[in-house]
């Protein structure tokens, strides 16, 4: 079934499309509704409705060791209030699941994207063993509602609510950076994501921003996300997760030779990267358009997000070949839309609108390699 927030029946409320269908993606204002989430008051609170994604507890004596059995990331020892994210791996080292982990006082909450609750569900069911854990989907029952600031004891929202604060881009314990600058626009990130019976969705008194409000301010904290960075064959290392998911010091879990060979002694394949458009065309280069060296005839990369930031205007994510020259110009061709299907290439032929994009490195294309590296004057000597 096909999701609906009761909020869309808000005012001015334009749905989003994929992967944020059923909730709103603006209320009429999308550039005032960022300010507003952007710089958040005392008097107002600006929230964004999440109620689309999925939302799974684990209880239990043995749930915090055996996440951390399971996971990339340590959860045992945490504190109840405690938040973190870990990722839940293939053989290969491939993300399947990036959760929010949230520790409450008898309960570890996970969310995750739209959609994932169930598959999640079913594999940490399938895990349990002999072990003492519980695992519950409890999408029908809570909604997420996310935030710039805390919500909890504010517009009606309980002041014991379960909440996870984003730690991006802050290193934690066992992480490493894999970014090619030491300014990291993410240290002014602050982002919560609050759980709420979702029986009070409707009657909160929050004033309600879009989703394009937080996609654009999280593009610009080159915060990676499931649902729009990550593909079949994403490793952790190409989208910086190093710092905030995985626990390099931690035992054994599925995928950790991967993590661990590609740590030690090789690099990502790929690479995130912001991007700077071009904004003369008055439009935005949908998600999956692809993005080539200027005069390179062959694609180097897509764009994985793309928004309208109220300061910086056109930015985007995008993962590339990790060789791509850092310096390189780049070009995003966009042949999907924005233009008459016959205008310019002859009727009925797709016309394909071209943006300039100056690159930013967020992933530098020498991270790894850490057991054994050299500098370059050493290797010649």
């Amino acid at each position: 079934m096909t999701y609906s927030s009761p909020l869309l029946s808000v005012h001015g409320a334009v749905p989003a499309s994929e992967p944020d269908a059923g909730v709103a993606a603006h209320y009429g204002d999308p550039i005032p509704e960022q300010r507003r989430l952007d710089r958040p008051s005392a008097e107002a609170i600006a929230g964004v409705d999440l109620s689309h994604r999925g939302v799974v507890s684990v209880s239990g004596e043995d749930r915090a060791s055996w996440l951390t059995t399971l996971s990339s990331q340590v959860i045992d020892g945490l504190p109840a209030g405690s938040s973190t994210e870990m990722t839940l791996l293939s053989a290969q080292g491939r993300i399947e699941f990036q959760p929010h982990v949230i520790v409450g006082a008898d309960k570890i909450w996970l969310i995750v994207e739209a959609g994932q609750q169930a598959g999640l569900a079913a594999f940490l069911d399938s895990m349990r063993f002999m072990l003492r854990v519980e695992v519950a989907d409890e999408t029908e029952a809570y909604a997420v509602i996310g935030s710039t600031s805390p919500l909890r004891g504010r517009g009606g929202v309980s002041e014991t609510a379960d909440a996870w604060r984003d730690p991006w881009p802050n290193i934690g314990p066992g992480g490493t950076s894999y970014a090619g600058t030491e300014h990291h626009p993410g240290e002014d990130w602050s982002y919560w994501e609050t759980l709420v019976p979702r029986s009070d969705l409707p009657r909160l008194e929050v004033e309600w921003v879009g989703i394009w409000a937080i996609e654009a301010l999280r593009i610009a904290a080159w915060r990676p996300r499931f649902a729009t960075e990550v593909d079949e064959k994403t490793i952790p290392h190409e989208l910086d997760l190093m710092r905030t998911a995985v626990h390099l010091s931690k035992g054994c879990y599925k995928g950790q030779e991967t993590i661990a060979r590609v740590h030690n002694l090789g690099h990502p394949p790929r690479r995130l990267v912001f991007l700077d458009l071009d904004g003369s065309e008055h439009t935005l280069p949908e998600t999956g358009s692809e993005v080539f060296v200027v005069d390179g005839k062959r694609s180097s990369g897509k764009i994985t997000s793309v928004a309208l930031h109220h300061e910086a205007g056109p930015i985007a994510l995008a993962v590339i070949k990790r060789g791509v020259d850092p310096e390189a110009p780049l070009v995003v061709r966009d042949a999907t839309s924005h233009v008459d299907p016959g205008a310019d290439e002859g009727r009925g032929a797709p016309a394909t609108v071209e943006y300039a994009a100056a690159q930013t490195v967020v992933v530098s294309p020498e991270a790894g390699q850490a057991v054994g590296r050299r500098n370059r004057g050493d290797f010649l000597r």
